[in-house]
């Protein structure tokens, strides 16, 4: 918006060697906000848990896109396995009596309970074979590209509702970094718009509203439970060990 706005003034004004560049830039810039965004509001929660080490208040639970929403997700997945990682140390540290779970048990009530980081490792692996295998055989089908399409959209879109559930369950949102909400947010509210500027498909656009919505509910939270502090809920103690991450 403030390219088309700038850039008209700029051509009849005599300066038309400098529109080439500058839209270039511009462009750079919200493709790298793009990539990077999602990154930058784990920032402070990692230095949150790395200095208290405590991460009870975190959750870990078709059509051609452009290249920046693919470079986004690698980098995006980066940055949630070594926030795993972290969690995943901090809890197996604090919880030395607990029995030892690995992946290879295949005993669903421990999925995702896991004592070790390579187990998640191994189970993303293990997902992405066979989704990338069923993807390959089924690359001609547009049924099978649009939904696997919007799966993936909405399956980030939902991000935020384990942490908006957790902190129900908790009945406070201690343990939780704020700055890393408000940066979701300004991301999420930026991508949104960057979907809609660039006219991206439909389910982009509605699911990165979503992930606004659910942004803001979190930070809901965080004010009904700073000015009205809640009794938190005793939960039942799991068979082998105490709240999971």
């Amino acid at each position: 918006m403030l390219r088309d706005f700038l850039l008209p003034i700029m051509e009849a004004d005599g300066w038309e060697w400098l529109v080439a560049p500058i839209q270039q830039l511009i462009s750079w810039g919200a493709s790298a906000a793009m990539v990077f965004g999602g990154v930058v509001p784990y920032i402070p929660q990692y230095r949150d848990i790395k200095r208290t080490q405590n991460a009870e208040g975190f959750s870990t639970f078709g059509r051609h896109f452009e290249s920046p929403l693919l470079l986004q997700s690698i980098i995006m997945i980066i940055t949630m396995l070594l926030m795993l990682k972290l969690c995943t140390e901090v809890r197996v540290t604090n919880e030395l009596n607990i029995k030892r779970r690995s992946f290879s048990d295949f005993d669903l009530i421990y999925f995702w309970h896991w004592s070790k980081f390579t187990d998640y490792v191994q189970c993303v692996l293990a997902f992405t074979g066979v989704t990338g295998y069923v993807t390959y055989l089924s690359l001609d089908s547009t049924i099978f590209v649009e939904t696997l399409g919007f799966l993936a959209v909405f399956t980030e879109a939902m991000l935020g509702i384990p942490q908006l559930y957790r902190n129900y369950q908790n009945r406070s949102t201690e343990g939780m970094s704020v700055k890393m909400v408000l940066m979701w947010t300004s991301g999420d509210t930026f991508k949104t718009v960057y979907f809609l500027l660039n006219q991206a498909p439909f389910q982009f656009s509605i699911c990165g509203l979503l992930q606004v919505f659910v942004d803001m509910a979190i930070l809901m939270q965080v004010y009904f439970f700073s000015c009205y502090p809640q009794k938190p809920i005793s939960h039942p103690t799991h068979p082998a060990s105490t709240k999971a991450l």
